[in-house]
């Protein structure tokens, strides 16, 4: 049987995968999309693809459930939008506040947050431009 591939998934190349990765996303922030409850990072890679890593701290959500759901529908949003994200590497940082969202808002207010990250990259870039 032929495995069948999808240009949805969420393999390797997709991830943030060690310290060194994180750290110069926290050391070199070019672009942040922010909201009360989540704060998203990134810099521009050359890879020609996103990457993602997460943060969700047990400080700010204490119960493993929520925090494993908030990581859950971090991904899929993400998976899914990543042929419209452009070459980023990206962090997602829970605050206080997210772990009490359910599945639906949460799901909006990562769409919301992945779209206003892509227009603040283009405008970046546009901005670059004209300099």
């Amino acid at each position: 049987m032929q495995e069948q591939r999808s240009d949805f998934g969420f393999a390797k190349p997709l991830r943030l995968l060690n310290a060194a990765e994180y750290r110069a996303v926290f050391s070199g922030t070019q672009v942040r999309a922010a909201h009360p409850s989540l704060l998203i990072l990134a810099v521009h890679n050359d890879l020609g693809h996103p990457r993602l890593g997460l943060v969700i701290a047990k400080k700010h959500v204490r119960n493993a459930a929520d925090r494993n759901r908030i990581k859950r529908i971090a991904r899929e949003t993400f998976r899914l939008r990543q042929h419209s994200l452009p070459a980023i590497d990206a962090v997602v940082i829970a605050r206080p506040g997210i772990g009490d969202m359910d599945k639906a808002i949460l799901a909006k207010l990562f769409d919301k947050q992945w779209r206003k990250l892509a227009r603040r990259v283009q405008e970046q870039k546009e901005g670059a431009r004209k300099r």
